[in-house]
């Protein structure tokens, strides 16, 4: 029914039945929606992702060079050098 202000009123209109859509349409429609499915990872994700992957903590090991670096033993020269160069290598990277 439309109104239009307060003294026009139309009678009663005709109620049409529910829009149904023709075979092809709704094919082309479902193969459309197939294409969309879609999964973004962030990168946070995938870091967890990888942590999950790494070998446990050798507790042993870990005390063994707290150890030698408490002592004094464990810092040289070769040593340095090594690490230097691996910390050059990842922030060149």
């Amino acid at each position: 029914m439309q109104i239009y202000g307060l003294s026009h009123l139309h009678g009663a209109q005709p109620i049409s039945g529910p829009h149904r859509m023709h075979a092809a349409e709704a094919a082309q429609q479902a193969d459309s929606w197939s294409a969309v499915d879609q999964l973004d990872i962030s990168p946070e994700a995938d870091l967890v992702s990888r942590v999950r992957d790494l070998p446990d903590v050798r507790a042993d090991r870990v005390a063994e060079l707290r150890a030698q670096i408490a002592s004094g033993v464990y810092e040289s020269e070769a040593r340095l050098d090594v690490a230097l160069g691996r910390l050059l290598d990842e922030v060149a990277g």
